[in-house]
């Protein structure tokens, strides 16, 4: 097990869809926008992560992504585990039964801490500390085909060619 900055951005991304979760599908270029994260590294991540299950993405307007299982059911140890992929064991030389074993228990407790910490706990902790979220989008209200505009615009132009060529001969009378 391995905490990389790409396990940081992974949490920190996964955080802000599980607080937007009710609000449906969250772009990643308002991800990027609101952690400073390049919209290219968050492509690389959430590929990974939904490769392992952890969101599914929405495509056309109004897409995104979104978690794919319950916040109780994802760990801090699936995210990392979907992003970093495992590193072999440290040491090679003589002594590397006693590396291997210091470094192998500590990966362990490592791993049983990350698996007890839950997305839904690290949502509830931002809730508590006051992240703000952006008000949700107006729904935008959608007219008929026939409907009248606000403002009529009044044209003064002959419509046909016809009428515009009567206009421009004098009239007689």
């Amino acid at each position: 097990m391995r905490l990389s900055t790409k396990s940081r951005f992974a949490v920190t991304a996964l955080i802000d869809v599980a607080l937007r979760e009710t609000r449906g599908p969250v772009s990643l270029a308002a991800i990027s926008e609101r952690h400073q994260i390049s919209l290219s590294y968050l492509e690389q991540l959430f590929s990974k992560l939904r490769q392992q299950g952890l969101v599914e993405s929405t495509r056309g307007p109004g897409g995104g992504y979104a978690l794919a299982r319950q916040a109780d059911n994802i760990t801090m140890a699936d995210i990392v585990a979907a992003v970093d992929a495992p590193t072999p064991e440290a040491g090679n030389g003589d002594s590397s039964w006693m590396n291997s074993a210091l470094w192998s228990g500590l990966n362990d407790q490592m791993l049983a801490h990350l698996q007890s910490i839950s997305l839904r706990q690290l949502v509830s902790e931002q809730r508590a500390k006051g992240v703000p979220l952006e008000p949700a989008p107006q729904p935008s209200i959608k007219r008929g085909v026939f409907a009248k505009p606000k403002s009529a615009l009044k044209i003064t132009a002959p419509n046909s060619v016809f009428a515009l060529a009567g206009s421009l001969m004098p009239s007689r009378g």
